[in-house]
């Protein structure tokens, strides 16, 4: 009696994120720092109210933001008002400029794929 193999599994290609869904990812991932502070222009704001505002200046940025570096580089770094950089008080009390964080984070998620 011939018996036939079990059937490889197929392999099933996970579709890549699209960029419009690569940013929003900062920006959750910035909405979720728990016991963080974001600070805008000498003003304190809770993570929510950060990611509400990264949201904000990505749609007033239009076509400019393609990906996130263009996000980071002009949505994620600073005012465009008074230009002081965005700031990040994670919850050990360390201070990070939002700009280095946010690259931080999208190499982890790239890294993660």
């Amino acid at each position: 009696m011939f018996i036939l193999p079990a059937p490889l599994p197929a392999l099933v290609e996970t579709p890549s994120l699209t960029e419009a869904q690569r940013i929003e990812a900062l920006i959750q991932a910035v909405a979720n720092l728990q016991g963080a502070v974001f600070l805008r222009n000498g003003t304190e704001h809770t993570p929510r109210e950060a990611a509400d505002h990264l949201r904000l200046k990505w749609k007033n940025a239009g076509g400019r933001v393609k990906t996130p570096p263009d996000f980071i580089r002009y949505c994620g770094s600073g005012s465009s008002l008074s230009g002081r950089p965005y700031e990040l008080r994670l919850k050990d009390g360390h201070t990070v400029q939002t700009r280095d964080w946010l690259w931080t984070e999208l190499k982890r998620m790239e890294a993660a794929r």
